[in-house]
């Protein structure tokens, strides 16, 4: 098996991925009455909910190091669940899709272990709109944007019941790609950077450049010229979908 990604990239992840209380919340409303629950590519384990039984599937030692809410875990991955069918109510599966090797084959053991399937993905057309890849073009040509599941390709695999906007709140705490939308100073933070898989994965020299050039927009006051208005918004979309699917 190949090396897990966030073995590579995942040290320290825990301490600025903390869970957003409102995404905590709609996830909740989509497990519905689900009791147990799967959640796969668990990682640190922040979407978990507490008031359910709980395990979690996940390939990366270091992750699996940082999982502080004492639900059991199992090292694994997606395309092979060690459960027999029907084994949990729903099976949850945040922000992890675009990570695996064979996305077919991890939906359909999704669906084989659950009743009910809950997922955080995100639509690339509308992520791609976010100021930041000015930036960071690169990240457009990476493997995971490039090959990244729409709600639409989930859909061709499980029986989506629904399909919700995660809006973003200016005060995110939850340091996803673009949790940072209104608080651009962020993203100079190389802790910030490892954080978010779009930038850990690219090179050192490309998130430099990238950084140095939004350094200098803030300071002379061009990031503020084109983007300003944002800082009159409470929320945004940029395109983190919650799909809900069923049978």
């Amino acid at each position: 098996m190949a090396e897990p990604t966030y073995d590579r990239i995942g040290v320290g992840y825990a301490t600025k991925r903390v869970p957003e209380p409102r995404w905590v919340a709609q996830i909740a409303r989509a497990l519905g009455d689900a009791r147990t629950v799967l959640n796969v590519g668990a990682g640190s384990g922040n979407y978990e909910p507490v008031d359910r039984q709980v395990v979690g599937v996940e390939p990366s030692s270091t992750m699996i190091a940082q999982r502080r809410n004492g639900n059991p875990v199992v090292q694994g991955v997606a395309e092979d669940l060690p459960f027999a069918d029907g084994r949990f109510d729903a099976a949850l599966a945040i922000l992890t899709v675009h990570h695996w090797t064979d996305r077919a084959a991890g939906l359909a053991e999704l669906r084989r272990v659950s009743g009910r399937q809950v997922l955080v993905v995100y639509e690339p057309l509308v992520s791609h709109s976010f100021w930041l890849v000015d930036y960071f073009p690169e990240v457009l040509t990476a493997d995971l944007e490039t090959g990244a599941p729409t709600p639409d390709e989930i859909g061709r695999h499980l029986r989506l019941v629904d399909v919700e906007t995660m809006w973003i709140p200016a005060d995110c705490s939850d340091g996803v790609a673009a949790a940072y939308w209104r608080r651009p100073e962020a993203y100079l933070d190389p802790d910030v950077q490892r954080s978010m898989s779009i930038l850990a994965l690219l090179p050192d020299d490309v998130v430099a450049r990238g950084a140095a050039a939004l350094a200098k927009d803030l300071e002379d006051g061009t990031w503020h010229r084109r983007h300003g208005h944002l800082l009159e918004r409470s929320e945004a979309d940029y395109g983190y979908r919650l799909a809900i699917a069923e049978g």
